[in-house]
């Protein structure tokens, strides 16, 4: 049966259903312009993928979460400690994103996952999500017969460009900004990745390319991926942030 019949066909409300996660961890950050991968920078403390994956430790309905390492990777093992058994690390990851992906996907195999079983695709970068987040995702795409992804509406008013100058305004009415966990069913996931090829820059887009349209779910504006050096500051502050009111919300009588 091809995937896109596959993915309207399954029961997306089966009991049998559960939930894993990927990581893809294996790329380089060049444009953070660091010594570390990006996803090892300290941020509040941490490792900037460390706050991802606690994020995930606090959704329960994950089964299992596979972090998806470069096989040359010396640093995850001396910077990061896995929140719980529920993690696993693999040093599989590839040169694109999709491939790293794609390993991740070929470990939930193994262990057990199945090709109706949903898997939820988080940046090791998006180090400001929130469990909470995630779980709405969860809640919001379990009924779905394709699956979605975290997304912002889109704010700013964007401009086209030509040679240097405007060439029109860009309507943003319907535009969203794609964020993660993108969430969909491992096997229809696979074969779209398979059928994408390397270069396609998010699951959803794999998805989309096989004719399905993933489900939009709002996420929150701050879940934003640190990639260039500025943010690591700014996700530095907004961690801060949380962990001071969430003090402050614990000693208030």
């Amino acid at each position: 049966m091809p995937a896109a019949a596959s993915a309207t066909s399954a029961d997306p409300a089966g009991p049998a259903a559960r939930c894993y996660a990927v990581v893809p961890c294996a790329g380089s950050g060049i444009r953070a312009g660091t010594t570390l991968a990006k996803q090892y920078v300290a941020v509040d403390g941490r490792p900037v993928v460390s706050h991802a994956l606690h994020a995930l430790a606090g959704v329960d309905r994950l089964e299992r979460i596979v972090v998806v390492i470069a096989a040359a990777d010396r640093d995850f093992d001396c910077l990061v400690e896995l929140p719980s058994a529920r993690f696993a690390r693999v040093p599989h990851g590839a040169a694109t994103r999709a491939r790293t992906v794609a390993a991740g996907l070929v470990e939930l195999r193994r262990l057990g996952a199945g090709a109706d079983d949903w898997v939820l695709v988080h940046d090791a970068a998006r180090c400001l999500v929130r469990a909470s987040a995630i779980d709405a995702l969860i809640d919001a795409c379990l009924g779905d017969a394709v699956g979605g992804l975290l997304a912002s509406p889109v704010a700013d008013t964007l401009k086209r460009s030509a040679g240097g100058r405007v060439a029109a305004t860009v309507p943003r009415g319907d535009l969203w900004q794609a964020q993660t966990p993108q969430m969909f069913r491992l096997g229809v996931l696979a074969g779209a990745l398979e059928r994408a090829g390397p270069d396609v820059t998010d699951e959803a887009g794999a998805i989309e390319a096989l004719g399905l349209a993933p489900r939009l779910v709002a996420g929150p504006a701050d879940n934003l991926k640190v990639t260039v050096a500025a943010d690591f500051a700014l996700a530095d502050a907004v961690l801060r942030g949380r962990r001071q009111l969430a003090a402050a919300e614990a000693t208030s009588p």
